[in-house]
């Protein structure tokens, strides 16, 4: 298994916030390469991109932040700054320390806006980017959906207990799934509390921010989404998305030309970019930039 170090950055507001960071392993030049920052979902950590990241490190520098609130991050004082915004400037404090002027972008859902809207900020220090099932509108549907969930702050007794709560939850998304399947999604969603039980690994307070996001008053996030031209740029959607529709796809496809779209089939939000097809579309990607 790729070793990876736990490492800490600090937010302007003080907060401890943590990273995972896979080194390359081999010494053949590819340390050279614009390291790879990978942005997870709401409710997520860095723990979302295990996979992707032991197989990307061998060749690459793999980045993967728990967000304010998530995973080994601390919690912010105030709900209010869970929010993209404030994601964005304790990013640019990670860069910063980090001293990173160039880097590949991969998010997932949140994670997807906030690489757009870095592009509307330091433009020129990405260098590429994925973009998985997320874009510049949200489906009100799917926008409902997570609002069902977030911040509920269930608990479970066991991990089997909690792996079944979640196909429950999310087997519109990933129909067909076995056990094991579910398993492995608690292990990187959850954690376990101090009185053993199996919990969600984030600040329940997150939820307050999302709760008042009002799906008839989105925000203009086309320009943001259109920061990203001149470099490769890789879209996923999930089929049965109900976060990303096919038209809103094919939008970004005409204000972006150059982008590469995939549509994973028998997949709703979000990818988790193990799928095969997903794997080959990232390598593809990742060879333009290395």
């Amino acid at each position: 298994m790729t070793v990876f170090e736990d490492r800490f950055w600090s937010s302007r507001d003080g907060l401890k916030l943590h990273f995972r960071d896979y080194h390359v392993q081999k010494h053949d030049g590819s340390g050279a390469r614009p390291p790879i920052v990978c942005l997870h979902g709401l409710t997520r950590n860095a723990r979302d991109f295990e996979a992707l990241a032991e197989r990307l490190s061998p060749r690459w520098r793999v980045i993967c932040p728990d967000m304010r609130g998530r995973g080994d991050s601390e919690y912010a004082r105030d709900s209010a700054s869970y929010n993209p915004v404030q994601y964005g400037e304790d990013l640019l404090e990670l860069l910063a320390q980090e001293q990173i002027d160039r880097f590949v972008a991969i998010g997932t859902s949140l994670g997807g806006l906030m690489t757009m809207g870095l592009a509307t900020l330091i433009p020129e220090r990405i260098v590429a980017a994925v973009i998985n099932d997320v874009g510049p509108f949200l489906e009100p549907q799917g926008v409902e959906r997570i609002k069902d969930y977030v911040g509920q702050g269930r608990s479970y007794p066991t991990w089997v207990h909690a792996a079944r709560a979640l196909e429950d939850n999310q087997g519109h998304a990933h129909p067909g799934q076995p056990l094991d399947f579910w398993i492995g999604r608690a292990k990187r969603l959850m954690t376990v509390s101090s009185a053993g039980r199996v919990v969600f690994d984030y600040d329940m307070k997150i939820a307050e921010p999302f709760l008042g996001y009002d799906v008839d008053d989105q925000p203009d996030l086309w320009p943001a989404w259109e920061a990203l031209a001149g470099r490769p740029v890789l879209v996923l959607r999930g089929a049965l998305s109900d976060l990303l529709s096919a038209a809103t796809l094919e939008k970004m496809l005409r204000r972006l030309p150059g982008a590469e779209a995939i549509t994973l089939e028998n997949v709703g939000h979000a990818p988790t970019l193990d799928e095969p097809e997903a794997i080959a579309a990232i390598d593809r990607l990742l060879a333009q930039s290395a």
